[in-house]
């Protein structure tokens, strides 16, 4: 009986995190991936998302696919260039940007379809899909969505290792505030585009803290433009908000809109213009049918508890989502351990992670 090996296994994880691949940037381990691949016999395939830039896809020659296992292989920008490679810590923690968003759960994926493989007399429909640009504009799942066509697939985003059924939505905005460059000294706060838009930004947080304590939102990348000793003629902000399954993306924004804008320029000068850059609904998955009951027997026969949970951040699973695919998330790592300093995963849950894959396909594609 072919086995997930855990040496090959960490080997693979180290090198894919000491490999640096933020959004954008992913070519070098495109190009290790690639090799890594094809020395163990596999017909790799390219498929351009721009001019450097591709997915890896390794499926069946006829096209037909019944299920793929997905991952992306970019990370967010290292917070320290000089100290974001792998570090082995204390009992079975590896530390390295992207350990646990979700080069882990790439990892684990690669291992579990090559001992599926390898261990196989026919090539099953199931596809591996290693994609790009996740953590900034999504282009690779759409790449990915524009060739390809499966009815299910498992992304092995950081769940702790929890089936997610249900998965957030996304909405990201951008305010910025107009007004004109003045000398500091002659400024007032009635014609500081600065002034106006902290305001807004007030009235949006209390907006959320008491008519939507449901959302999850985040105030980031506030800006403006370097002014020196002067009142800056605009400021900016972009915020993040993550919607629970069923919430109307629609009318979130609108309320914002109004709050915002105020439908009107303000009486100091200053415009407010509000845009939404990103709209991802979020969904939510019945707990039965072949892909849940395979993924409860695989569960039971390690001896893990069945608890499902809601995954609650976006991911390529939104748009995937929306494209007729039904994506269950489940891999190792936390998603409070994402995109931090001192980003970690536990081996130990990434090698269950390839075991459960492993498992699960087993019983998808058992006869």
């Amino acid at each position: 009986m072919t086995l997930i090996d855990p040496l090959r296994l960490k080997k693979l994880l180290l090198r894919m995190i000491d490999i640096y691949s933020p959004s954008g940037k992913e070519e070098a381990l495109l190009q290790y991936l690639k090799g890594y691949l094809k020395r163990r016999g596999f017909d790799v395939q390219v498929q351009p998302v721009d001019d450097n830039r591709y997915n890896l896809i390794l499926a069946p020659e006829n096209g037909d696919i019944e299920l793929a296992l997905v991952g992306h292989l970019d990370t967010v920008t290292a917070y320290d260039l000089e100290h974001y490679a792998a570090v082995e810590k204390e009992e079975d923690d590896i530390q390295g940007l992207g350990a646990a968003d979700m080069k882990g759960g790439c990892a684990a994926m690669i291992e579990a379809y090559m001992a599926f493989i390898d261990q196989g007399s026919r090539t099953p429909p199931i596809a591996l899909c290693l994609v790009v640009g996740e953590e900034e504009t999504g282009d690779g799942a759409a790449r990915l969505m524009k060739d390809y066509r499966f009815p299910r697939a498992i992304i092995g985003e950081p769940t702790g290792l929890l089936p997610c059924f249900k998965i957030y939505g996304y909405i990201e905005t951008m305010i910025r505030a107009h007004g004109k460059r003045l000398h500091a000294a002659m400024a007032g706060r009635r014609e500081n585009a600065v002034e106006t838009l902290l305001g807004r930004l007030i009235k949006v947080t209390h907006f959320f803290e008491h008519t939507h304590p449901e959302l999850i939102y985040n105030i980031r990348d506030l800006y403006t433009p370097s002014a020196g000793f002067a009142v800056p003629e605009y400021s900016e902000a972009w915020i993040d908000i993550h919607l629970p399954p069923g919430a109307i993306p629609g009318e979130i924004i609108t309320e914002l809109e109004d709050i915002v804008t105020l439908r009107s320029k303000s009486s100091n000068g200053i415009e407010v213009v509000f845009r939404t850059e990103t709209i991802d609904a979020g969904y939510e998955l019945p707990e039965k049918g072949p892909a849940s009951d395979c993924l409860m027997a695989a569960f039971s026969h390690h001896n893990l508890p069945w608890k499902t949970d809601a995954f609650r951040s976006h991911s390529d699973a939104n748009q995937m989502f929306a494209s007729g695919v039904r994506p269950i998330l489940l891999g190792p790592g936390h998603l409070e351990k994402a995109h931090t300093q001192d980003e970690s995963v536990s081996f130990r849950e990434v090698q269950t992670a390839a075991e459960i894959y492993l498992d699960f396909m087993k019983r998808f594609f058992a006869g």
